[in-house]
């Protein structure tokens, strides 16, 4: 996995929130951003997910008071969060969380497009499913 471009801003300062749910992020650009856990879980990177391939991601739903319950580091490229659902798959690199920092806002537009367009409500509960044959997680 790529996990910094050359030249990226690589994080200074990584602090975990547990009672507003968010992780606060300083980048060596000097961005710094305030991702909450509930979009870093909906956005997860890992293929439980994002899917094999376009147009397999899985619509995250019932996230809303999901918390960090572990972050571990990954090399010196990413880490991983461990959340209170039971998701600890997904590895987020550091230039995958300066992008969900700064892409905020659109990220959200379209969670909650993608949630109307399936007719779900965003605290609905996810879907229990049989395994479905991905042995990759």
């Amino acid at each position: 996995m790529a996990g910094l471009k050359s030249g990226a801003p690589t994080p200074q300062a990584i602090t975990a929130h547990s009672q507003s749910r968010v992780l606060e992020i300083g980048f060596s650009d000097g961005a710094g951003f305030r991702i909450p856990f509930e979009l870093m879980r909906v956005y997860s990177p890992s293929a439980e997910v994002q899917g094999h391939g376009p147009g397999q991601e899985v619509l995250q739903t019932g996230k809303r008071d999901v918390t960090l319950v572990g972050l571990e580091p990954v090399g010196n490229y990413a880490v991983q969060p461990a959340f209170s659902d039971g998701h600890n798959s997904g590895i987020y690199s550091w230039d995958y969380l300066y992008f969900l920092g700064s892409q905020q806002e659109q990220l959200w537009a379209d969670y909650t497009a993608r949630l109307a367009a399936a007719g779900v409500e965003r605290d609905a509960p996810m879907p229990v499913k049989a395994g479905h044959g991905c042995d990759s997680h």
